[in-house]
């Protein structure tokens, strides 16, 4: 079979690990401290980034955003909301995720594999809490308008921001002061909410945040439908309701969130044959490798890598290497087609 670095077409569907291109100024809290050494990253669409610099390593449109978090030990996230579905899991490290204005409302501590889907219009924050760099895959879901919305901060961001030289406009831009960027004089500033629109914000107890929390020991439980198959494939349901055309039981968060999220296993040697879909479907190597074969050549994901197939592309899937492949898969809407095999 070709080799990738032949395969022209299929390049900007393939994003390494070790290529992507974080931004470390993409949000107001950037040079605050605690959150002054977090990189974010836009892998599918733009998300909610705030600093036009930002790079979007694919920008076609697939229903929702995929972006991801790189900090180091001790960094966190200030807290705050969006207007979609944010989807979280662990692809390296250990992470306490807290929730509230001030993230006084409750705390949970993910480890690698587990999955954590926070509503919106809820303040959250997170912070790596392990001993090495920590790396976090994330999901945005979409409006009506095809974007993920924007960033509402709580109100003690900006204060500390402000100090900082971080000025965010009413149109979503962060102005860099530090930078030599200049405040329009014709924008005004985005001002923190307060009073009864701040009071409106969801607060959730801990046990209502536990049901929004799948974990990689609850994948366990359920391994039948999908491409589950008798050589060695497992599929596993994390986000989405009971898929009829697929016979895959609900996940533990099964609410819409207008696209599902699975765990796909593959034992050393094992193999799926070559089939299309008829949404977007995402591939992000957690661990293992996975040979991803098409009609126009074939190449190997390494843990950290992506690949997002194109809708209608006739790929199979085989796990060449000596350790069992763990793979995050996406796809588009709450009710996927079943594959379709050739």
């Amino acid at each position: 079979m070709t080799q990738i670095s032949e395969i022209d077409s299929l390049k900007s569907f393939i994003l390494r690990g070790s290529e992507l291109v974080p931004c470390k100024t993409a949000f107001i809290d950037a040079r605050s401290p605690g959150s002054d050494q977090k990189e974010n990253f836009c892998l599918i669409g733009s998300g909610v980034a705030e600093n036009p610099s930002q790079v979007v390593h694919i920008s076609t449109p697939h229903g929702f955003d995929v972006g991801a978090a790189r900090q180091p030990t001790g960094c966190k996230n200030s807290h705050h909301s969006h207007d979609t579905e944010e989807v979280f899991v662990v692809h390296r490290g250990q992470w306490k995720f807290t929730w509230g204005e001030d993230g006084g409302d409750g705390e949970v501590v993910l480890n690698s594999g587990d999955t954590i889907s926070i509503p919106m219009q809820l303040f959250r924050g997170f912070e790596n809490v392990g001993d090495d760099n920590g790396f976090l895959f994330s999901v945005l879901g979409h409006l009506p308008n095809g974007t993920s919305g924007r960033v509402t901060w709580a109100p003690y961001v900006f204060e500390e921001a402000s100090k900082h030289g971080l000025v965010l406009l009413h149109d979503g831009r962060l102005i860099d002061t530090l930078a030599g960027q200049s405040v329009p004089d014709d924008q005004p500033l985005h001002e923190p909410v307060s009073g009864e629109e701040l009071k409106a914000f969801k607060t959730l107890t801990m046990e209502d945040m536990a049901k929004n929390v799948s974990r990689h020991i609850d994948l366990r439980s359920h391994g039948a439908g999908g491409l589950t198959n008798d050589s060695g494939v497992r599929e596993f349901a994390v986000i989405g309701g009971y898929s009829h055309s697929e016979g895959m039981p609900a996940g533990k968060i099964s609410r819409p969130h207008n696209f599902q999220l699975r765990r796909l296993m593959l034992d050393p040697g094992a193999t799926i044959g070559k089939h299309s879909r008829q949404e977007p479907e995402v591939l992000f190597v957690h661990r293992g490798s996975l040979k991803v074969s098409t009609e126009e050549g074939s190449f190997t994901l390494g843990a950290g890598d992506l690949f997002t197939c194109p809708i209608d592309l006739v790929r199979g899937f085989t796990n060449e290497g000596n350790e069992a492949a763990d793979i995050i898969v996406l796809r588009g809407g709450d009710q996927p087609s079943a594959a379709n095999f050739f």
